[in-house]
């Protein structure tokens, strides 16, 4: 098994290394998020570590630009912060775990092993409609060759839409998926989103690929309008 550490605490890595390698592992480091980034484009890796606050690039940037450019090696950081939104964050930048250091060597050494019984992810397909394009995993929307920016949140009602295109999705449904079954706010927030969303990918463009359909929900057309 071949695993690449990525982390700035010299004599961390250095033992993590030496202790890997105890277990049959053939480990390669790397001391900032650059360099990281440059062996996972060069090498095949059957796991990366990766800590989050490294000089020249965090690990959040790495493993994003990995998912990015269709690197799909399980990624596992290793880090300082316990705040359940960096964990988060840390996740929905394509990472597969999360352990908070100070930890136990033999739990690090089974995360990796499952991780790399798992394997790499396959790349989520890119959805599209007409000349409509997005990416899940790079989180990018286009429209032709423009690319759209958008919140995560728009993505995430857009991707609904995208998913299901030519069908009527309901407001209840959208709110399920983006905002959870527990959403207690007003329900309207879903218009709202969804006006944010026309003003992007439509209006500049003279489309109108979202459709309104009155007391059910809303439409996106498969030509993407």
């Amino acid at each position: 098994m071949r695993v690449l550490l990525v982390d700035d605490e010299v004599r961390l890595t250095d033992g993590i290394r030496r202790g890997l390698q105890a277990e049959g592992m053939t480990v390669d480091v790397a001391h900032d998020g650059v360099d990281g980034l440059w062996r996972v484009r060069e090498f095949t890796y059957d796991v990366v570590l990766l800590d989050v606050m490294m000089p020249g690039m965090s690990g959040y940037r790495v493993c994003q630009t990995m998912r990015a450019e269709g690197i799909w090696a399980p990624v596992l950081f290793l880090t300082a912060k316990d705040g359940d939104w960096d964990e988060v964050e840390g996740l929905e930048t394509g990472g597969d775990d999360w352990l908070t250091k100070p930890f136990s060597f033999p739990v690090l050494v089974a995360r990796i092993r499952a991780l790399a019984r798992r394997g790499a992810r396959a790349r989520p397909v890119v959805l599209e409609a007409g000349d409509l394009r997005l990416d899940p995993a790079a989180r990018t929307v286009h429209r032709g060759e423009a690319l759209i920016a958008l919140t995560a949140r728009e993505i995430a009602v857009l991707e609904l839409l995208m998913r299901r295109r030519g069908e009527v999705v309901t407001k209840t449904e959208l709110l399920d998926d983006v905002w959870s079954e527990d959403f207690d706010n007003d329900p309207n927030i879903v218009e709202v989103y969804v006006g944010r969303i026309r003003r992007k990918i439509d209006r500049p463009f003279g489309r109108t690929a979202i459709e309104t359909v009155r007391g059910a929900g809303y439409r996106l057309a498969a030509d993407g309008g």
